[in-house]
């Protein structure tokens, strides 16, 4: 049975967007918090011991998952999520949240004979992930946004509807989706553009959709 939670919370001039799902493999029950599409901290919980003991139904699961995400949404509204959030340096969060370790080998040079080279390890507990795949980019602090192909520049930050403005497309006719979130329209005023931020903008017209991808650099 597959189920999860998703909610927006806004506390004082900040929204954040709480997603809580099972993580069945890892048998952890997990809540997210994000800010702008950046994860800025999760909660997880064990439910392998209540499993070994039998008798753990998916709706007692779903019940302590409901329950998680209610914290954390409680704790926003209260400004104190960072008290209910895992420490990543201590054993139970370290133990709740399975991460994969990367080491950079040659991080002091990485060109040999006119290539750039790059030699990365990952291992989990110290032992290498065979298989593994990584997704990276290289990026030039100065790189201008670019969009649809079309490298663009802007003279000052830009919130997402001073950008739709900027494009000159009708804000009722678009989507937005930033770092791989969806923004609802509502909060397209506060949200601000930040450097690295990753947006896909669908424009909807004339019957059918067009598609701009802008990457900040």
């Amino acid at each position: 049975m597959i189920f999860g939670f998703n909610t927006d919370v806004k506390h004082g001039e900040t929204v954040y967007h709480v997603q809580s799902e099972a993580r069945e493999n890892e048998l952890i029950l997990q809540t997210q918090v994000f800010v702008r599409g950046r994860c800025v901290g999760k909660r997880a919980t064990s439910y392998a011991e209540q499993l070994s003991h039998g008798g753990f139904t998916d709706q007692m699961k779903e019940q302590i998952l409901r329950d998680q995400h209610r914290l954390v949404l409680d704790s926003i509204r209260d400004g104190r999520v960072d008290s209910i959030l895992d420490k990543r340096d201590t054993p139970e969060a370290l133990a709740g949240v399975k991460e994969l370790d990367l080491q950079w080998l040659n991080a002091s040079s990485v060109h040999a004979d006119r290539n750039l080279v790059m030699r990365l390890r990952v291992t989990d507990g110290g032992s290498a992930v065979e298989g593994a795949r990584l997704t990276f980019r290289f990026a030039r602090p100065d790189a201008a946004p670019e969009i649809n192909g079309e490298t663009r520049s802007f003279d000052a930050p830009l919130s997402l509807s001073a950008l739709i403005e900027n494009m000159g497309m009708k804000s009722d006719r678009v989507a937005i989706e930033l770092n791989h979130n969806i923004v609802p329209r509502e909060q397209w005023p506060q949200t601000q553009l930040s450097d690295g931020d990753h947006l896909e903008i669908v424009h909807f017209v004339g019957g059918g959709t067009s598609q701009f991808a802008l990457e900040l650099q």
